[in-house]
């Protein structure tokens, strides 16, 4: 499985759990840690790991090991070490805070669209 179909794997199990404001940034080049970054939110702390378990458990179903979870009892920010997928699920108040987006802000955005229900 190449690192396109696993960054879809997991942005389709955000969408399924309602994730909102789902982004995928692709980090070749410029980070070493991974080629992808996911961000996206849930409005509460039951959301965001509903969002984090159902993206490790659809990970599993397709084979790929879930390297770490980090974050996952406090609920506010989720970490998800896929490999080259990283995944970062936060609660709505810590995304603003955090604002990865910036960070990370030369990163260009993934289409991830036609993995998103309408």
């Amino acid at each position: 499985m190449d690192n396109l179909e696993l960054l879809n794997i997991a942005v389709k199990a955000a969408d399924d759990k309602r994730a909102e404001d789902i982004l995928a940034l692709n980090m070749k080049g410029i980070s070493l840690i991974a080629d992808y970054f996911i961000i996206c939110h849930g409005n509460s702390d039951k959301q965001v790991q509903a969002i984090a378990r159902e993206m490790k458990d659809k990970a599993q179903e397709h084979g790929i090991i879930v390297n770490k979870m980090e974050g996952f009892d406090e609920a506010r920010w989720i970490l998800i070490d896929l490999g080259d997928v990283v995944a970062h699920v936060f609660h709505r108040d810590e995304r603003s805070y955090y604002n990865l987006e910036r960070l990370w802000g030369d990163a260009p955005l993934e289409d991830i669209h036609s993995q998103l229900s309408s």
